[in-house]
């Protein structure tokens, strides 16, 4: 069983968290008169077997025992780290844990043990999440697990009804008297669990939606694959929730036959952490034998003849039906499974030569090696012998798989989010069969992302939640792993920040962590590109779902997120941010953003990224979001729109400035060529700090002028004004840099009204007579 490595307190630099935890209670029945008969030493020799054993599976389950109390055992699963399947983790340790001192008999004294799970919001101590780490989760989820194992039936299993949700399907459950516990204002609803299921394929209903390009063309893969008699390798790969197992179930109705001849399919389905390595491959021979789970063994032989019979010859057929007999009953066996799998294969192989043949495998990412090493010799041997086999698996985007020697072979199926279109499909549908308004779907579409499961979740929930639109268990289990799967920095930077109102620049969030200047900024990347931020206008990011922000930001103490609120407040808006620092030469930018005039390239260079839409022009990045689909960095072709702050700051003036001042409400001064209007425009830019002039002998009366010539090679000694910096002297001739400069905080007298979209700007480059050879000015069209 795979684990995961834990989130310790030097790598995440939130302290404490509000998660979603499953908590385990073990207690031995009648531990009391035990005590009493026993010699005091024969106790400890019991105590240190029982505790042994029981810590040893929770282990196993990657759960963490929170503390001993006299004979308890409490225990931790999800609390520094969860997979979206932490309580099924709980139940599988209580049920091993019964098994487990069933075997032992510690001492030679058979024990009875209580185990009840409870599953609830907790605050985690992350720094102190280990074994024995008292007081690491406090709240009302651990006492209702201590409640439930007290009334838990003896060597049994007893859960509350949020654990029975998240574990149904995966374990056999049957409901329990309610319980009347003291301080509780309703009674507990209580299940007892059996045992771990069979995995089962999904009922999948309703029509598919948005899925029909993807299904065609693993069709058509598979169709290939039959008529070439060359075997193909199909891959559909996306997210939980994509649609990837209803593709595979449509996939088995589509490609029922190829040209006529029937096509045999043989589905496996991986359920999280299955009882045995090559388990899945059990059931596929379950399936091939029409073969019950209740089925007794002589049963299974003989139906398992019959299957067998005229597929192959007799002298192989006896050993063959008793190594898959013993496979289907005991798949947990290491010895067993090995010799049926073995058997199974060439089984598969002769299949495939008498009928096209497609073996898949659902959530191929949940399998152990050893299943995904059987896949590759099935498809090995199979392209050796030239037969018409195709293999057809399913698993997430973060999940790599190479395959040898199938140059040519393989096809990878990407399922993206669905669009908007199809996903308010597929959410009216939804609502009409639950009894729904359709009007609803307008409210589900931004929370969805574009996933199918999560759509249904959020319309079962509303039955649930009595039309209330919280975040469902499932999708908060689903968020909850996502981030689990983060690093700590970028855990903290998105937790962080989805605890902002707006978008923020990356200054902000160095501030709000205490980091140092230029830290969170490569996290920010990081995390756009895993898809969980946004690029918004004026370097700044976002959030990149509601939901994910709903999640992270409960996640955040209500302490620490005061903190980081007020932090945010006092840390500094910085609208423009520098293409490179203060040493970008503006040749360089020019030439990398086009070597043009206008004046958007130059802001793309120094950081400007995306025309902003109507509304306040202050050059908040909060205030000033970017048109969709703009770019956001230099040189990404995303900058169409004017520079924003700047060329604002050119139209109206200062408040410092003297001179009359426009009305508030008014539009601004417009300039209309390079005359007298323009020059005290410019007058303002320097007045703020965002340029410097140079007064030459070579120009108009000594007016400045602004530098921003058509071609970088212009730049070369044009002493008139360029664009401020905190080095050097005026006047000096030499090419100036480009710093990270933004426009000055303004005023609510200052701000132009809200309703005003922005006009067009441009820089126009005209040359003189008695000014140096084509130097422009800076001209708004």
């Amino acid at each position: 069983m795979r684990s995961r490595k834990p989130v310790t307190a030097a790598h995440w630099p939130v302290p404490e968290e509000r998660r979603t935890v499953t908590v385990l209670f073990a207690d031995i029945v009648g531990s009391t008169g035990l005590v009493e008969r026993l010699d005091p030493e024969d106790v400890r020799e019991l105590q240190r077997a029982y505790f042994n054993t029981v810590a040893g599976v929770l282990r196993r389950w990657n759960g963490v025992v929170e503390k001993y109390i006299g004979d308890a055992v409490m225990a931790l699963f999800g609390a520094h780290g969860s997979d979206g399947f932490d309580a099924y983790r709980a139940v599988r340790a209580g049920l091993e844990i019964q098994d487990a001192l069933d075997r032992r008999a510690p001492a030679g004294i058979r024990l009875r043990v209580r185990v009840g799970v409870a599953t609830g919001e907790a605050l985690v101590d992350l720094a102190a999440t280990r074994d024995g780490g008292h007081g690491t989760a406090s709240g009302a989820v651990i006492t209702t697990a201590a409640r439930i194992q007290e009334y838990a039936p003896a060597g049994g299993v007893a859960v509350c009804a949020a654990t029975r949700r998240a574990t149904e399907g995966l374990v056999d459950q049957r409901p329990l008297a309610a319980l009347t516990v003291a301080g509780k204002a309703l009674p507990l609803d209580v299940w007892r669990v059996l045992g771990a299921a069979r995995p089962r394929p999904t009922r999948h209903q309703g029509p598919l939606v948005g899925r029909r390009r993807e299904l065609a063309t693993a069709g058509d893969e598979i169709a290939r694959a039959v008529r070439d008699r060359r075997p193909r390798w199909v891959s559909l790969v996306g997210p939980a929730g994509s649609g990837r197992s209803r593709i595979l179930h449509e996939l088995t109705r589509a490609v029922s036959t190829v040209d006529g001849a029937p096509v045999r399919w043989c589905v496996a389905h991986c359920p999280p952490y299955p009882e045995g390595e090559l388990a899945p491959l059990a059931d596929t021979v379950r399936a091939f034998a029409r073969v019950r789970d209740t089925d007794p063994t002589p049963t299974v032989r003989r139906r398992l003849a019959t299957a067998l019979a005229g597929l192959l010859p007799p002298a192989r057929r006896a050993a063959a039906v008793h190594a898959l007999a013993d496979f289907v009953v005991a798949p947990q066996d290491a010895g067993a499974a090995g010799r049926g799998a073995e058997v199974w294969r060439e089984v598969l192989l002769d299949l495939a030569a008498g009928q096209p043949t497609v073996v898949a495998v659902d959530d191929l990412d949940r399998a152990a090696p050893a299943l995904n090493r059987f896949l590759h010799r099935l498809f090995a041997t199979a392209s050796e012998r030239g037969l018409p086999l195709a293999v057809v698996t399913t698993h997430g985007p973060g999940w790599a798989d190479l395959l040898p020697g199938a140059a040519g072979r393989r096809r990878r199926v990407p399922l993206p989010t669905l669009g908007a279109v199809d996903t308010g499909r597929l959410l009216r549908q939804l609502l009409d069969r639950a009894g729904r308004p359709a009007a609803l779907a307008g409210e589900l579409l931004p929370l969805t992302g574009g996933n199918p499961a999560v759509a249904q979740a959020y319309v079962r929930a509303l039955d649930e939640d009595g039309d209330r639109i919280g975040v469902p268990d499932t999708v908060r289990r689903r968020v909850d792993a996502r981030l689990d799967r983060l690093d700590g920095d970028q855990r903290a930077v998105l937790m962080a920040g989805a605890a902002q109102p707006a978008e923020f620049p990356a200054a902000t969030m160095d501030r709000v962590l205490g980091w140092a200047p230029g830290r969170a900024e490569p996290v920010l990347r990081a995390l756009v590109a895993a898809g969980l931020l946004r690029r918004t206008g004026l370097g700044g990011y976002a959030v990149a779902e509601p939901t994910v922000a709903r999640v992270a930001r409960h996640r955040l103490p209500r302490a620490l997120r005061a903190e980081f609120a007020g932090r945010a407040r006092t840390a500094p808006q910085p609208a423009v941010a520098a293409a490179a620092g203060a040493g970008t030469r503006p040749d360089r930018v020019a030439a990398a953003t086009g070597a043009g005039t206008r004046l958007d390239r130059v802001a793309a260079a120094a950081g400007f990224a995306g025309r902003p839409s109507a509304g306040p022009r202050t050059g908040d990045p909060a205030t000033c979001p970017a048109r969709p689909g703009s770019g956001s960095s230099p040189g990404d072709g995303g900058a169409r729109g004017p520079l924003p702050g700047l060329v604002d700051a050119a139209r109206r003036p200062a408040a410092a400035t003297a001179g009359p001042k426009h009305p508030e409400g008014a539009p601004p001064p417009r300039a209309k060529s390079v005359g007298r209007r323009t020059r005290h425009d410019q007058g303002d830019l320097v007045s703020r700090g965002m340029f410097r002039a140079e007064t030459t002998a070579g120009t108009f009366d000594g007016s400045p002028t602004v530098s921003l010539p058509r071609s970088p090679s212009r730049y070369a000694g044009l002493p008139h004004i360029g664009l401020a910096r905190g080095a050097g002297a005026p006047g000096d001739g030499r090419r100036q840099a480009l710093p990270a400069v933004g426009p000055p905080a303004l005023t609510g007298r200052d701000r132009e009204p809200a309703h005003r979209a922005a006009p067009r700007a441009r820089a126009r480059g005209r040359g003189r007579t008695g000014g140096f050879a084509g130097s422009p000015a800076l001209a708004v069209a």
